[in-house]
């Protein structure tokens, strides 16, 4: 195949005399709050979000903690979002893996009972988010009439 010459108004590509311009700064996007490791995603932004959630309904203040134990009703290990008021309601959150995407169950005690009943929960979303867990929790909280005047 013959040769092909540059003429020297035409540059030679990859030519070391080429001036390189950089491009334009790519924009770092600092990640969602959801790519947080769930280690530190449950209590560094769940947890928070969802007692000032609860703290904002009106309703009594909530002890709130994460730890790993055995799962209400069934006993199965997991990790979860204990919750407990001062009349002595309780709930669980607990989530079947460290992932806020994997399966989770909520459980619910009134004073002086233990839970009884293990409830999925938000089975039917793709996508988690902080703010969608914190909404949905809230939500079925304020369905049992436990937060604020109902």
């Amino acid at each position: 195949m013959p040769s092909r010459s540059v003429p020297a108004s035409e540059p030679a590509s990859g030519s070391a005399s080429e001036p390189s311009t950089p491009g334009p700064a790519a924009k770092v996007k600092p990640p969602a709050p959801e790519e947080q490791p769930f280690e530190r995603f449950v209590p560094d932004l769940l947890i928070p979000a969802l007692a000032r959630e609860i703290s904002s309904t009106g309703g009594p203040a909530c002890d709130l903690s994460f730890e790993q134990g055995d799962m209400p009703v069934v006993g199965s290990p997991c990790w979860m979002v204990k919750g407990g008021f001062s009349d002595g309601r309780r709930f669980w959150l607990c989530f079947t893996a460290t992932d806020i995407n994997a399966a989770k169950t909520v459980s619910l005690a009134e004073p002086g009972s233990s839970p009884t009943v293990l409830e999925s929960f938000l089975i039917d979303e793709k996508k988690m988010s902080l703010a969608l867990l914190v909404s949905r929790l809230v939500q079925r909280l304020n369905g049992q009439k436990w937060l604020g005047p109902n």
